[in-house]
């Protein structure tokens, strides 16, 4: 009995493996097959080719927040710079940390060192089709303008391409509740309130989103000056720091807010064909850290 149990977790152990060594190789063939055949935004091979390539700049650790290299994040959407910037950001050690918006709730992100020595909460609208409970992940499901946690209790919230959705049409790919298709564009402010109430004095706020001339899509909104200066203005940050980054024809690069203003949007739900950049979805965005 007892060579019967040992024969079963032997072969536990191997099916683990293989199964790992299968998807490696899946998403290595996937990407071989996106560059082979043009490097298209969302076309076959996207989804995997843009993971490998994330994991390849969080593994080299040597990020800078202040110059990207060119053809960084060739072809690439915006998560190429928004999960580089933010572990760039967040100090290792312990402390909980609430990821408003659920773009952490990623297997590879959550394994991020920086992660490992704290408490991470999700907070987001519905279940999605993967958790990492198993991993001390929390989940709640709920509307970030009326959030259940109490006051100064996160040292960290991320709040990752999220507020620009908030108010608006989330039953297009978020939720089925109907009482989600909204339009009410001006109720992100709610959330950035509630984000200043839950962290703890010092705590910090990393905060991105899609940056330029201003255009209500829907389902997403492309913020502009005023309106990011609104957000400042709202949270009353002891210090902020702001980052902008804008998407050229050859990847992301270094902006500043008079460079970007006028930055547009490559929707893949509504457009039938790609523009001449080849951009995958912002042309520009701002990385917001805000100290309470």
């Amino acid at each position: 009995m007892k060579i019967i149990k040992i024969f079963y977790h032997m072969l536990k152990d191997f099916n683990f493996f293989s199964m790992r060594l299968i998807k490696s190789f899946y998403c290595k063939l996937q990407s071989f097959y996106f560059v082979m055949c043009g490097m298209k935004p969302w076309a076959i091979g996207y989804s995997h080719y843009k993971v490998l390539a994330i994991k390849n700049l969080l593994s080299s650790q040597d990020f800078d927040p202040f110059f990207l290299p060119k053809g960084f994040g060739y072809r690439l959407d915006e998560r190429a710079v928004e999960y580089p910037w933010f572990f760039s950001r967040l100090p290792s050690g312990d402390g909980k940390i609430l990821d408003a918006g659920s773009v952490l709730n990623v297997d590879f992100i959550l394994s991020h060192s920086k992660l490992q020595s704290k408490k991470v909460f999700i907070s987001t609208l519905a279940p999605e089709s993967k958790s990492f409970w198993e991993a001390g992940v929390s989940y709640v499901f709920e509307d970030l303008r009326n959030s259940c946690f109490r006051d100064n209790y996160f040292d960290w919230i991320a709040s990752l391409s999220t507020i620009e959705h908030i108010g608006l049409d989330n039953t297009m790919l978020y939720t089925t509740d109907e009482s989600k298709n909204e339009n009410h564009a001006n109720t992100y402010l709610q959330a950035i309130r509630e984000y200043h109430r839950m962290l703890k004095p010092g705590g910090v706020l990393y905060l991105s989103f899609p940056y330029g001339k201003y255009q209500n899509r829907k389902w997403f909104q492309i913020f502009d000056g005023p309106m990011l200066d609104e957000i400042i203005e709202i949270f009353k940050p002891s210090t902020h720091t702001i980052f902008h980054y804008k998407y050229v024809s050859d990847g992301w690069e270094i902006s500043t807010r008079e460079e970007s203003k006028d930055a547009t949007y490559f929707d893949i739900h509504t457009q039938s064909d790609y523009d001449s950049d080849f951009a995958a979805a912002s042309r520009a965005i701002v990385c917001l850290e805000l100290v309470k």
